[in-house]
């Protein structure tokens, strides 16, 4: 471990994981790490609780900004535990001497995104710090959202033969806000895929709830890391294919130019879910029929061993070993 911190300790990888376990978690107690802590306060629900800070550079991108990524990347860190998303909170830490016009703007779009997915903004902190220590504006959250009793989401819950499904093609909003960031332009344009998810989760747990074991969304670290981490909490292997993994054309292409690997670019509109073998047609085709899952691709299946580890078929039949992501390929992008 180094001696300072450095860039990677924020990737959602390696290093952040390795900081996180090994100095912040034994201190505080922490000993669960998934995207809500779920709390038991009512006898008969639930309650999920989140945090999360937004750095992200620049903060407009194609297809979004600061503000709406926090709203929606705070619902989706409810949702994929299961949660219906209730409340927020917004923290605003603003540099002098940034201009009110674009203030208006990301808080015009903390509005909407709010509205659109049906979560209320109840309270926030406004702090003001000094010219050149504030890059603009950070945003901090935290969300709170309901769980029903029966509805039991954790990575403890996936057994050997579950299908892992992902919602929608991966890495578009790494690469948005990268292009946006370097000035690069692609034809089409990339699009950040920043969107509320409660709504997709929602529609298809109230089919399939007890055959849907785990979620999670492939933000820092991309999709590559996020199966690395469940992988590792519930001491499985997970295998997935190469060519069903749903990545756009420009993507992959910007992907190859810039020498990126698209498995480890973040997602903010996308779920990976782990599902019952006998209903994962049945989840495939519920979530295709809703707008933000109309991309959805069943990408490979749980086995017993080797425990912990994540393979991919490769397309020309090899076998690539899949780690987490141990440098940052592209800071500051949430």
């Amino acid at each position: 471990m180094s001696e300072r911190i450095v860039i990677g300790h924020g990737s959602g990888g390696k290093l952040m994981h390795e900081l996180i376990k090994e100095f912040i978690a034994p201190v505080i107690g922490l000993k669960e790490f998934g995207d809500s802590a779920i709390l038991n306060v009512f006898k008969e629900k639930k309650i999920a609780f989140t945090t999360d800070s937004y750095v992200v550079s620049p903060l407009f991108f194609p297809g979004g900004n600061i503000g709406n990524l926090a709203i929606n990347g705070t619902i989706n860190d409810l949702a994929v535990v299961g949660a219906e998303p209730l409340f927020i909170s917004i923290g605003l830490i603003i540099e002098e001497g940034f201009e009110i016009n674009l203030l208006k703007k990301i808080i015009f779009s903390i509005k909407d995104a709010a509205d659109k997915a049906g979560i209320k903004v109840v309270t926030g902190d406004t702090k003001v710090v000094n010219k050149g220590k504030g890059d603009g504006i950070f945003i901090n959250t935290s969300g709170i959202g309901l769980i029903l009793q029966d509805i039991d989401i954790s990575p403890k819950k996936i057994v050997p033969t579950d299908k892992v499904i992902v919602s929608g093609s991966i890495g578009d909003h790494g690469i948005a806000v990268m292009a946006k960031r370097n000035g690069l332009i692609f034809n089409p344009p990339i699009i950040s895929d920043t969107q509320p998810l409660n709504g997709l989760i929602k529609e298809i747990l109230l089919s399939y709830s007890g055959a849907i074991h785990a979620m999670r969304d492939p933000t820092r670290g991309g999709l590559a890391t996020t199966l690395k981490e469940i992988a590792q909490e519930a001491s499985v292997c997970i295998e997935v294919e190469e060519d069903k993994i749903p990545i756009k054309q420009q993507v992959r292409g910007a992907c190859e130019l810039l020498g990126l690997d698209p498995l480890y670019v973040a997602s903010e509109g996308v779920i990976v879910a782990f599902v019952s073998e006998n209903m994962a047609k049945c989840i495939l085709a519920a979530m295709k029929k809703h707008p933000f899952g109309k991309d959805a691709e069943i990408i490979g299946e749980v086995k017993l061993s080797p425990k912990g580890m994540v393979l991919m078929k490769t397309k020309i039949g090899g076998i690539r070993i899949i780690e987490m992501l141990t440098t940052e390929q592209l800071p500051r992008i949430c």
